[in-house]
């Protein structure tokens, strides 16, 4: 049954669809649909539960509903007046205005930020632009984060009925709305690439190689995705023991977790973000846990391998993916040679058979080739060795096309940041924001159009070329790859310095 939410307002778009009656706004040419409830209210009893879908509703859906709990942070604008709450799944979707005619490709774009922060309200991802420019769908989401989302609590005193990976239960529950309900917003069901940068991307990784994920989409972008950091129940158990530590709680006292307030859980959380990583530099306190049933197996194992869903894939990084990190001085990676000591050295106690060479080899070997040890090595850790994995292995059961963003906008040029983590998502989405940010000349503008292109005829169903741009040939033997910058160019086994550092064997954190 329908339920009123509440009085309708002027009129707007409507769409009528199995999950209800939707009435949104035009601006432009562009109609879209904000805070619309994917799922039940996950607080109360449901706090910790896998997500349940929402009742049918009749609703004006003009703002945005709440992003996850979690702490300020200076470099992720979640969007003016965007409240933060525990009660958070929700999601928005953009079309062209006054589209008629053949099912549009849909874009189902995921977030990133560690899985601790950021949201799909984040003026970043506004999407009239990409919407209107490639003639797509655009859906963004939010999905449950920190300890709300990736706290693995079944180790605590029998589980106390705790579910777990609920943050990425919550992405699957909105990809299955969205292929319930896209049609009635002139989407294709049988069209939709998943899209996301850093732990977004990460997320897209690890529902290539989950079974409950296939038929969900057809195609997927990962942009500069942590992919091998994904961890076992083992120490999944070690960090939830932390966290009830932390509220001062002892782990027969699990089952009361669900009257502690939400703030308490947040503070909590957000002590582990900085904790874990302190301790056991590379690891992050939150992410997806290989439980055995969501996630049989380590993703980057079975990407590596080529034992993905054998869908079409882009991915890739970007040139200087660790500088932000210093400048933010980020805990969760490793940059000081101290820290890359105790991580490389526990990576080769933990795992022999990847035959990972010593400390002052990798230093000596960066050093000698005119890289920046700390940043150059984090980097390709943390990002662009996964990739390269990723790639290889994917590109042996479906077209697989593979990027590096190394375009400088003039403030980051300026502040010594360069290609950074992230400075690849104001071109692809078209929000370029003011001239004091990224210069809005001439070439920052090229290089969106040219991008967007790209992803946009991806989304189609076609190779990502673009008129008047060098053709994007998908991964082979060479290692194909495009260089996106002022002038897009094609390449040749850009990461060959780094595997012969490290060899050609896959690790990951365990």
């Amino acid at each position: 049954m329908i339920s009123n939410a509440r009085p309708r307002m002027a009129p707007g778009p409507e769409v009528h669809c199995a999950a209800g009656e939707f009435r949104g706004r035009r601006s432009g040419d562009v109609e879209f649909w904000k805070g619309i409830r994917y799922a039940q209210a996950p607080t109360g009893e449901l706090r910790w539960c896998a997500p349940r879908p929402a009742a049918p509703i009749s609703a004006d859906t003009v703002r945005f509903g709440a992003a996850a709990l979690q702490s300020p942070n200076r470099v992720i604008r979640l969007g003016d007046g965007v409240r933060l709450d525990e009660d958070c799944l929700f999601l928005n979707v953009w079309r062209p205005a006054g589209h008629e005619g053949e099912p549009l490709p849909v874009m189902v774009w995921i977030h990133g930020g560690a899985y601790a922060l950021g949201s799909g309200s984040q003026p970043l991802y506004d999407g009239c632009r990409f919407a209107a420019a490639q003639g797509a769908i655009v859906v963004t989401l939010n999905y449950r984060l920190g300890a709300f989302g990736f706290l693995e609590l079944s180790s605590l005193d029998g589980g106390a009925g705790f579910d777990g990976n609920l943050g990425m239960r919550d992405v699957l529950l909105a990809l299955r709305w969205v292929r319930d309900n896209i049609a009635a917003f002139g989407g294709d069901a049988a069209r939709v690439t998943v899209a996301g940068e850093s732990s977004g991307a990460a997320i897209i990784g690890a529902l290539l190689t989950c079974g409950s994920a296939r038929g969900l989409f057809a195609r997927a972008i990962m942009q500069s995705a942590p992919a091998a950091s994904m961890y076992g129940t083992e120490r999944a158990a070690a960090v939830a023991a932390r966290f009830v530590r932390r509220l001062g709680l002892e782990p027969r006292d699990a089952s009361s977790l669900r009257d502690i307030p939400a703030q308490r859980i947040l503070e909590a959380s957000s002590g582990l973000y900085s904790e874990v990583p302190a301790a056991a530099p590379g690891r992050l306190a939150f992410a997806p846990v290989i439980d055995g049933e969501l996630l049989p197996e380590a993703p980057i194992r079975v990407l590596s391998r080529g034992g993905g869903a054998p869908v079409p894939l882009i991915v890739g990084t970007n040139r200087d993916e660790a500088s932000i990190f210093r400048l933010m001085r980020s805990p969760i990676l490793p940059i000081t040679t101290a820290q890359l000591r105790r991580m490389v050295d526990e990576l080769r106690d933990e795992q022999p058979e990847a035959q990972l060479p010593g400390v002052e080899h990798i230093l000596r070997a960066y050093a000698s080739s005119g890289r920046r040890s700390g940043l150059d090595i984090a980097r390709d850790l943390a990002f662009c060795l996964p990739t390269m994995w990723i790639a290889e292995g994917h590109a042996a059961i479906a077209d697989t096309w593979l990027y590096r963003f190394d375009h400088v906008a003039p403030l980051l040029r300026m502040t010594g940041l360069g290609a950074t983590h992230g400075s690849e998502l104001p071109y692809v989405w078209g929000n370029l924001g003011p001239a004091s940010e990224l210069g809005r000349t001439r070439v920052a503008r090229r290089v969106s159009v040219r991008t967007q292109a790209r992803w946009g005829a991806f989304l189609r169903g076609q190779s990502p070329d673009v008129e008047g741009a060098p053709n994007w040939r998908p991964v082979d033997a060479r290692r194909a790859s495009l260089v996106i910058g002022h002038l897009d160019q094609e390449a040749e086994d850009l990461d060959a310095s780094s595997r012969a550092v490290w060899g050609d064997g896959v690790f990951g954190f365990l």
